[in-house]
Parts: structure tokens; sequence; C-alpha cells
């Protein structure tokens, strides 16, 4: 694990108890089978934030295979796909309007351009979050074909490859 703070680390999702996710998502995009699975699946794509012991922020990701996300990407992991699809974000609400969200992120990418199979990272969003996304090196590709009831999002994407000089840099 990589300290950032004293009693502080980042580091990967295994094993986490599953009341740990609720308690820091509350309304979590994903259900927590569905965080179970990605997590049984490719857990060395998760990252988890924790003070203290205490999960206080995670990202969980899965492998996609596909240039644009469709239905399928919401429950299948393509062990040899290059794209990561980020799932979700999720932060302690005690923990939120800090800059966590934005730092678990950045090295999120960063841990990302250490894996040699991933060229780039997808995710979908509401548009009032593009702009957070956008900080952090995020693209906007367009609509994405995915909505959830009413619920539309954005589909942006971010490249994690071609980036020499970061990844000499990374501690990779």
């Amino acid at each position: 694990s990589k300290t950032l703070l004293l009693n502080t680390c980042v580091q990967t999702l295994s094993p986490v108890p599953p009341a740990a996710f609720i308690s820091v998502s509350g309304e979590c995009p994903l259900h927590l089978d569905e965080v179970r699975h990605f997590l049984t699946l490719c857990p060395e794509l998760s990252l988890g934030w924790f003070v203290e012991g205490r999960l206080v922020a995670f990202i969980i990701g899965s492998l996609w295979d596909q240039d644009r996300l469709t239905n399928d990407a919401l429950t299948l992991h393509k062990p040899h796909g290059t794209t990561v699809h980020i799932h979700v974000l999720a932060v302690h609400r005690t923990f939120r309007q800090q800059g966590k969200g934005s730092i678990l992120m950045w090295r999120y990418l960063q841990y990302l351009r250490c894996l040699p199979y991933v060229r780039r990272a997808v995710l979908m969003c509401e548009d009032f979050l593009v702009p957070f996304y956008q900080k952090s090196g995020f693209k906007v590709q367009g609509p994405c074909e995915i909505t959830v009831g009413p619920l539309t999002f954005i589909e942006m994407q971010c490249p994690v490859r071609g980036h020499a000089f970061m990844r000499r840099n990374s501690g990779c």
C-alpha cells in the first residue's frame, strides 16, 4: 500500500467487509452483490482509501473490450479487454468536499498506468459531474447508450497509455 498521510493509505480492495461499502456510499450506483461480483472477478481494478483502517472512499472498475459502453458493461468483466470501465467512485459523506475524490481518481489513473494491458479508462456520469471528471483528464465522448429509467449519462474517457513521462515518474 502507498502512504498518503499518517494512518492513511490507498490500496486495492481485497478483502473488505461488504458493510464498509454501504457506509461509504449510502445509495451506491452499484448494488452490494455487484460490488462483490467485481471484487471477486477483478479486485486488482479496485482502489480504496482507508483512514485509520476505515474505508472512506473507493473506486471499482472492470475490463471492457469495446470502443463504447453498452448495457453489458454494467455487469461484465472482459478479461482480455484493454479499457477499464470505472463503475463507481464513492466518498463517505463526512469526507466529501475535501478533494478526496479527485485525489483518489488521480491515484487510480496513476495505478492503471502501471498495468501494461490497460490503454484507457472510461466512465459514464450525469451532466453535473462532467467538470469534475474533466479536471482528472477525462474527455467527453458524447451521450452514453446506457440509460437507467429516466436518467441519461455522458460517456467520458481518459487515455492511460502514451504518457511515458508520467509512467517514468509514477513509481511503477
